[in-house]
């Protein structure tokens, strides 16, 4: 792969920045373009002190602007596709979800015709294959079992509906000539430092003694490491590239876990934090077939205020469901195909998380002075 180059929407996230810090270790890679809505000054910073031969770009634009997404892709080689709304709680419009995850996908897969970009990743979620109900049940699920989401909720619609466009896309013409080659990769629920999602889950819980929310206490869940999770992409874009392995990967979906044992989202919360003093609460749990049907009439409370007033839930079905259910997924297919290996360990992991939440702690320690001696 002799000077190639390489686009990351989403740049400024979660794992779009994890993905960075691992695609500027590539050999040959002479430039990294990085694309997001906005990144805060602390990220922007922490990309310019990148240690690096790579030329980083830093970009701010909008995934449904077309001239900014034909400019971004001139010249690449590969295009990374992280960005997404992401939202199962119901707080972004519907149509605003739509039209990032879908209709940012079909802009940017256009782009990259004109440009002439032979490679597409396209980050999708576990969320593409259900569950479908809570009393689904799928141990060690694999990609030739079609699990397929039935949710009309936007976020599992969207990301569906994204995925296979991107998929549907491999083998077009570019406008040189060239192919056009995809791949999706399903991520399982994404853990580790720097989650705004665990980071509102601790915090919640250093403000209430120290008590964790009970988020997910029935569930059997396989979680994956933010640094694993975007290792994923650079061995997807390694393969993608390389002529023995590319026939192999192009237009296929991957699910991409790690060795964290299977638990459910309450015992990771807690496995990650206990080291502070934080516990798991331990009064009474509605069983989940209550909590679906409480769930069914928020929703209906809400359809009904809706001429009047915008109410939003603080549970629905879906949520109930994802956060409740036996599913998880093996990373067989992506260790044959891609040749992926977890780059860190369980217990390396549960470390780095662990310790940045105790640098929370020690943010907040005014609410909580219970660090486990």
């Amino acid at each position: 792969m002799p000077g190639w180059s390489c686009l990351v929407t989403g740049a400024g996230g979660f794992l779009g920045q994890r993905i960075i810090h691992l695609l500027v270790q590539e050999k040959d890679l002479e430039e990294v373009r990085l694309l997001d809505k906005v990144f805060r000054p602390e990220t922007r910073e922490e990309f310019f002190k990148l240690q690096t031969k790579t030329k980083v770009t830093v970009m701010e634009g909008d995934i449904l602007d077309a001239q900014c997404l034909r400019r971004a892709c001139q010249g690449i080689s590969v295009v990374i596709h992280t960005a997404a709304a992401i939202d199962v709680w119901g707080i972004i419009p519907r149509q605003t979800i739509i039209d990032i995850n879908v209709k940012g996908t079909l802009n940017l897969l256009e782009a990259c015709v004109q440009a002439s970009v032979p490679a597409f990743i396209y980050t999708s979620s576990i969320d593409v294959a259900g569950p479908n109900s809570y009393k689904e049940i799928v141990l060690n699920g694999h990609e030739e079992q079609q699990h397929e989401s039935t949710w009309s909720d936007p976020y599992p619609y969207s990301k569906k509906m994204a995925e296979k466009a991107v998929l549907a896309a491999n083998g077009s013409t570019l406008k040189n000539g060239g192919t056009l080659h995809t791949c999706a990769l399903r991520p399982m629920y994404i853990y580790g430092e720097k989650s705004s999602l665990l980071s509102g889950i601790m915090i919640r819980a250093i403000k209430n003694n120290g008590i964790l929310n009970v988020t997910g206490k029935f569930s059997t869940v396989n979680p994956v490491y933010v640094s694993n999770a975007a290792w994923a992409h650079i061995l997807a874009a390694r393969g993608l590239q390389d002529p023995r392995k590319s026939p192999n990967i192009q237009g296929q979906f991957y699910y991409i876990s790690d060795d964290t044992p299977y638990q459910s989202y309450d015992d990771l919360n807690y496995a990650l934090s206990k080291d502070w003093g934080l516990r798991p609460d331990s009064s009474w749990s509605p069983p989940v077939a209550l909590l679906y049907w409480l769930g069914f009439l928020l929703e209906l409370v809400s359809f009904l205020l809706r001429p009047v007033y915008n109410y939003q839930p603080p549970f629905n079905r879906h949520l109930v469901t994802l956060s409740n259910t036996v599913f998880t997924f093996s990373y067989k297919k992506a260790q044959r195909d891609l040749g992926y290996e977890p780059l860190v360990s369980w217990e390396e992991a549960r470390e780095n998380t662990s310790e940045w939440i105790g640098s929370l702690v020690e943010q907040h320690k005014g609410t909580l002075n219970t660090k486990a001696q």
